[in-house]
């Protein structure tokens, strides 16, 4: 199940950008997506990989462990 899709919005829409500008930095880092891909993977529609998962990571500048936290879960 894609559990990261909408914290990948949430840092996407932080930095500032629209999906077509984070499509494009995607495919920088050699993530080939579209912006449609995008949004089916922020909502939870597609599953995504482990390949994937680093490619969003690297595209976003964050580490991967970032994708996975929670920030309305206190720790």
């Amino acid at each position: 199940m894609n559990q990261i899709g909408p914290r990948v919005r949430e840092l996407r829409e932080k930095g500032g950008m629209s999906q077509e500008q984070f499509t494009a930095r995607c495919n920088l880092v050699g993530f080939n997506i579209s912006r449609g891909t995008l949004a089916k993977i922020e909502s939870q529609v597609r599953r995504i990989t482990d390949e994937e998962v680093g490619l969003l990571a690297k595209a976003l500048k964050v580490d991967v462990s970032v994708l996975y936290v929670n920030p309305d879960i206190p720790r």
